[in-house]
């Protein structure tokens, strides 16, 4: 999604079936359709569908990675290479390309064939043991440090990188991206505040995990929360001004033993107010602070606004293309297109004439069919 944002052109390859075969004009389905409209993720992509078991499928997926600067797969390690499109076999037919594989124990170690989701990935390497509050489980997220910073992201970063090189060498590679890595990656901040002494074992006893009077969330008299991330003395000088902490034990901001109860009048002083008194007080200034919202409420918050963080593309409301360029902006947001939606047009591209394109038609809606 990212690199399409920025103008790549993406060509997905999607399974076969009954309701995403392009035929004789039958009704594709119209449930189908709509559950992959709201696939936000799926936006900027062409598609064509491809049963990649069957040998014409795997010829016309190889013509198309002829002419690609970068493949992207995220099976479970082997299964390309079952379908006749390792490695070995794109970058004999394209020296230069880029081969993205992205999974969530990586290609090789004990857990590579495993299956997994994101909070086993997260939870492997200690990035989950990081969001619990103290003596409290720890607290799922859902998709964003693994599967998203620690996955998608670092792919494609690998994935730029390699292109890079590949311009300059003419030769491509392999990209293994674990989200395993990923996720120790973003990591490394609290890996260096634990050698110094700077981070407890105990999860929510820590200045960024909660432990801290200072950084935390608060609920306000309305229910609703704010959060508060006052770490550098003059901005936590301005927090006690402004929330009336003018008791001296405030003083030592520091000392981890006084957290507990110093975490317990903050909270009691926030409860004093509404969020909106709180962003009326608050909001702007050095305390470094924002009200908690909810995915219904950020996209109308006026700073939100201003920057136009968020599109809506055929009413539905998703994040707009970051980051930003001065040079080269992402052109506007495109509503998802069907799954093998482009499937004529990019069989007609990569060098089949009508007949041919009818006969693997015919071919693939014969094995949804089955």
């Amino acid at each position: 999604m990212m690199l399409a944002d920025q103008g790549a052109r993406v060509i997905r390859i999607d399974r076969p079936s009954k309701r995403t075969t392009p035929n004789t004009g039958k009704d594709s389905g119209m449930a189908a359709f709509t559950a992959r409209n709201s696939d936000v993720l799926s936006r900027g992509r062409e598609s064509i569908a491809l049963d990649l078991k069957q040998p014409e499928a795997r010829e016309v997926a190889l013509r198309l990675i002829e002419r690609a600067d970068v493949l992207i797969e995220g099976f479970r390690p082997g299964v390309m290479e079952s379908l006749g499109l390792g490695p070995d076999v794109c970058l004999q037919r394209r020296p230069q390309l880029v081969y993205g594989r992205v999974t969530g124990w990586g290609q090789t170690g004990p857990l590579a064939q495993a299956a997994g989701h994101d909070i086993n990935y997260i939870a492997l390497t200690g990035a989950l043991h990081s969001t619990a509050r103290r003596g409290q489980p720890p607290t799922p997220t859902p998709g964003l440090i693994g599967d998203f910073g620690g996955g998608g992201m670092l792919l494609a970063f690998g994935v730029l990188a390699a292109v890079l090189q590949a311009r300059q060498s003419g030769q491509g590679q392999v990209v293994d991206a674990s989200i395993c890595d990923g996720s120790a990656l973003l990591a490394a901040l609290v890996h260096g505040w634990r050698s110094s002494g700077l981070w407890n074992a105990e999860a929510g006893t820590n200045n960024g995990d909660g432990g801290a009077h200072f950084y935390d969330a608060y609920v306000c008299a309305d229910g609703k929360y704010i959060s508060i991330g006052a770490m550098e003395p003059q901005f936590y000088a301005l927090l006690r001004e402004k929330c009336g902490l003018t008791d001296p034990v405030f003083d030592a901001q520091w000392d981890s033993a006084h957290w507990p109860a110093l975490k317990e009048r903050t909270a009691e002083a926030i409860r004093q107010k509404t969020r909106q008194q709180w962003c009326e007080l608050l909001e702007g200034s050095d305390v470094c602070f924002a009200p908690v919202l909810s995915l219904d409420e950020a996209p109308q918050h006026p700073h939100n606004r201003a920057r136009h963080t968020f599109v809506q593309v055929n009413g539905i409301t998703q994040p707009a293309p970051a980051p930003r360029f001065s040079g080269t902006p992402a052109a506007p947001c495109q509503p998802v297109r069907a799954a093998a939606a482009d499937t004529r047009a990019l069989l007609a591209e990569a060098g089949y004439d009508a007949e041919a394109i009818e006969q693997l038609l015919t071919g693939t809606a014969q094995q949804a069919e089955l």
